[in-house]
């Protein structure tokens, strides 16, 4: 059963924002390597409220990709707890962890994360048939046409140039209408124009539905762009104020 927040909850709900969509608290995360143990999350608090833009910045190594794995339920902290759209997530099995991020995420990746056998229409469709749209189709073409991609439609991966590929990949996360979008250097594999590109149309479309953006960037100008900065530093928060 997938444990929700509630307003009397004694352990956390009281204490919680009652616009926060996503929180985490005393999150660590520890992986054994030859050398022995490495602490890549050193005891991080986080609390984003719903329609709220944070960007994630550090150095590499930091533990931004990390840090947004578990947020959004793709991996488990060694100790802690996330929060999402209600769910204590690090609570549930891979399975319920996977129905919230069904219900509730969205995800852009630096390295797009297309299905090379689908076409940019099917690889659109496949979030949206799997939960269960009845107009999957529709909804696919109707996003591919506003990320300007209406005549790519039938195109596979490989015959999409990256910037292409990354509005595919947006059109894919949007269509499915997430609470919470997680985007991981969505630029970092393209050149500075393209990118600029790119950003605008994620805030664009991340304004129109009012999504939650959790934005992992080593571009500062990025960074700006969102209403809050996280800086972090060898897996702990070292600033957390306004952009």
């Amino acid at each position: 059963m997938v444990r929700r927040l509630e307003p009397d909850n004694q352990s956390f709900g009281r204490h919680c924002m009652p616009t926060s969509i996503l929180r985490a608290k005393g999150l660590v995360k520890r992986v054994p390597t030859a050398e022995g143990e490495l602490t890549i999350l050193g005891g991080i608090d986080l609390d984003v409220d719903a329609g709220g833009q944070v960007a994630v910045v550090g150095e590499s190594g930091s533990g931004k990709t990390t840090l947004l794995g578990v947020l959004a339920g793709l991996d488990l902290p060694t100790v802690g707890d996330v929060w999402l759209d209600g769910a204590e997530i690090t609570a549930l099995g891979e399975e319920q962890r996977a129905k919230v991020r069904a219900r509730s995420v969205g995800f852009v990746f630096q390295t797009f994360q297309l299905i090379d056998s689908l076409t940019a229409l099917e690889n659109v469709m496949l979030p949206l048939e799997l939960r269960g749209d009845r107009q999957a189709k529709e909804d696919a073409r109707e996003f591919l046409d506003r990320v300007g991609l209406s005549a790519r439609t039938t195109h596979y991966p490989r015959q999409l140039s990256g910037g292409e590929q990354q509005r595919v990949a947006i059109a894919r996360a949007f269509a499915s209408g997430p609470k919470v979008l997680f985007a991981d250097e969505p630029t970092g594999n393209l050149d500075t124009h393209t990118g600029a590109r790119i950003a605008d149309l994620i805030f664009d479309l991340n304004r129109e539905a009012g999504t939650t953006l959790v934005l992992v960037t080593h571009d500062a100008a990025l960074a700006t762009r969102c209403g809050r900065t996280v800086t972090l530093e060898a897996g702990r928060v070292v600033g957390n104020s306004p952009s």
